[in-house]
């Protein structure tokens, strides 16, 4: 595990308490977010940070199985699956998306209750993609997992889609995520 640490610093007057820590050799300092009186959560973006995402990118590639295409819920995992795609010479990776787009040539749709979007959403798979998807080996990547919901939703979908889960490989696991033997991830982050 990467090295922590909880600081507080003046921020327009207020004190913010921090979560210190370095990921992929980077240290970087997470703001921590309420979710109800007695929990917070270190918020983390890789968002306009190339750096970061670039570093966890390649060390994520080092433990990667073999794998056809990769898949990622949007958005903050996005930059992350780009960047292991460019580094990989992929030709394609696939988004789940939030919302339907009438590029889609249809869709397979699954719901997901994130711990970090209030109420209920659901993910879309363009058919197009899912046909692409029949039949390889699929690795699911993104930022956090936590409770494990976004997870479960893009599962679902690569399962609908005939593709073959091969791999789920995220920067961070969140919380009680750190216990699961079916996950890959760089370093733990602690409830608080």
């Amino acid at each position: 595990m990467g090295k922590s640490a909880v600081f507080y610093f003046i921020m327009k007057g207020k004190w913010i308490m921090f979560h210190k820590m370095t990921i992929a050799g980077l240290e970087r300092h997470l703001p921590l977010c309420p979710l109800n009186e007695e929990l917070n959560i270190a918020g983390f973006v890789i968002f306009g940070d190339p750096e970061l995402t670039t570093a966890c990118a390649k060390e994520l590639l080092e433990k990667a199985p073999e794998y056809d295409y990769i898949i990622t819920a949007e958005a903050k995992g996005i930059p992350l699956a780009h960047e292991m795609a460019r580094l990989q010479n992929n030709e394609k990776y696939f988004v789940a998306r939030k919302k339907p787009k009438l590029y889609m040539t249809g869709v397979f749709e699954s719901t997901v209750n994130s711990i970090t979007t209030k109420g209920e959403q659901k993910l879309y798979l363009d058919k197009a993609d899912a046909e692409l998807m029949k039949d390889k080996k699929i690795l699911i990547v993104d930022d956090v997992v936590s409770l494990g919901e976004s997870l479960k939703a893009v599962e679902k979908l690569v399962n609908d889609a005939g593709g073959i889960v091969c791999g789920k490989m995220f920067i961070l696991a969140e919380g009680d995520a750190a216990k699961r033997d079916d996950i890959i991830y760089l370093e733990e982050l602690p409830l608080f």
